[in-house]
């Protein structure tokens, strides 16, 4: 009701509804983001009070991040099974019980249950596969800018909640600083109740840029399994799948696994604060947010391979000046614009080479795949950091192995497009 009201309203100034879809979506994504910064905002307080070790805490993230990757494929099957609105709503609960649960944790497999299990499903069953969604439901032309717009929602989330947390941890106690996301949370819930579609076709509308009204297919009473591994045996076939796949393993590995949840310890080896670390990523999150945009807008404009090549390495040059700079403020504030502006940068050039190659009704599931092999890469590098961390007494090692991928990363993305089979057209 609330929907149909509004879209009529929209249309009285020509403004597509999926643009409301977008603006959700990207609240959603924002309180999404903030709750996966809550396990590095705590590590350092968490191991102080309760005695716990880095490498307990990273074992707890990394189960996350491969709790992630293992659902994120069914996710998207589980979105065009049950529809895009349901999954969300159930996305956001696990994330409040994760965080409820958290709170209360005072032994290892407390923090096991919480972070690695309750926020390992939640952000699995969205993952990435609800930026794809909307971009490749709701619009035909614009889809990379939607991309960019929705993954550099992960960025405002970090700019707007990461100093918040770190500041309620340092002034008050770190159990507090669950309550930005919580609120979040209940605002995201209220805000899909009212307004959440699946397909244009509900309010009879075409996909942005289309004319036609074109009707949802029917939802398959296929299992969210079936129609997940059928779409990966489909997509298996095509070696892009395999570059994009092995590709976003070492995105996930060089940007939320290292950076995402061992900067600020790797700060705090450094004689650099809580705070003052946290202001960093908050900047790195401000040109995360345009260098994402203009990601978006790059990759409906310009070849995605040469995008992604030119991404990866800037990525690892900034991975191998980081153990070397002398830790200032001027270099810490160059480091953190450079890779900020590349930090998920690949996101969209990856999106529209998925749409591109698998078609609109089976690419977000395929995306789905491909996104689990990125959160593979978090997990790896989320408790390999950690534990690099104990054995050697420092991260830097961890960090010039993860700037070495990115260069592989680079070369793989070459290399494919210089043996680019030329039957590779846009499916139908």
């Amino acid at each position: 009701m609330f929907a149909d009201a509004l879209n009529l309203k929209l249309a009285k100034f020509n403004i597509h509804y999926g643009w409301v879809l977008v603006t959700i979506a990207f609240l959603a994504t924002v309180f999404s983001s903030a709750v996966g910064s809550v396990p590095q905002i705590l590590i350092l307080p968490m191991t102080k009070e309760l005695g716990w070790t880095i490498s307990d805490m990273s074992m707890a993230t990394g189960l996350m991040y491969f709790i992630l990757a293992t659902l994120c494929p069914f996710g998207a099957a589980m979105m065009l099974r049950f529809g895009l609105v349901k999954v969300i709503l159930i996305s956001m609960l696990l994330n409040a019980a994760g965080l409820i649960m958290t709170i209360f944790a005072y032994e290892e497999w407390h923090l096991l249950v919480s972070v690695g299990v309750c926020l390992g499903l939640a952000s699995g069953i969205i993952g990435l596969g609800l930026a794809s969604t909307i971009a490749i439901r709701w619009f035909n032309l614009k889809r990379g800018l939607v991309v960019g717009i929705l993954t550099s929602a992960f960025a405002a989330g970090q700019l707007a909640f990461v100093p918040l947390m770190a500041w309620i941890t340092t002034v008050y106690d770190w159990r507090f600083a669950v309550l930005p996301a919580m609120i979040g949370i209940g605002l995201t819930c209220l805000l899909y109740l009212l307004f959440g579609r699946d397909w244009p076709a509900d309010l009879n509308l075409p996909a942005y840029g289309d004319e036609i009204v074109y009707e949802p297919p029917p939802k398959s009473t296929d299992s969210t399994v079936l129609i997940s591994f059928r779409n990966l045996v489909t997509a298996s076939k095509q070696p892009a799948f395999w570059v994009l796949a092995g590709t976003f393993f070492i995105c996930g590995l060089t940007s939320t696994g290292i950076i995402g949840q061992h900067f600020i310890p790797f700060c705090g080896d450094n004689n650099i604060g809580i705070v003052l670390a946290s202001s960093y990523l908050a900047l790195m999150a401000v040109f995360n947010f345009f260098g994402t945009m203009g990601s978006g807008w790059l990759s409906d404009r310009y070849d995605n391979y040469k995008l992604l090549g030119a991404y990866y390495s800037l990525r690892g040059l900034s991975l191998f000046y980081l153990p070397f700079s002398d830790f200032g403020a001027f270099a810490m504030t160059i480091w953190a614009v450079f890779f900020g502006l590349d930090f998920i940068a690949t996101v969209p050039p990856t999106v529209r080479l998925v749409g591109k190659l698998f078609g609109t009704v089976s690419a977000p599931v395929v995306f789905g795949w491909v996104f689990a092999s990125h959160q593979f890469g978090s997990a790896a590098a989320a408790y390999g950091a950690g534990l690099s961390r104990d054995v050697l007494f420092s991260y830097s090692p961890a960090f010039l192995t993860a700037a070495s991928a990115c260069f592989l990363a680079t070369a793989m993305i070459i290399t494919f497009k210089a043996f680019e089979p030329t039957h590779l057209k846009e499916a139908k």
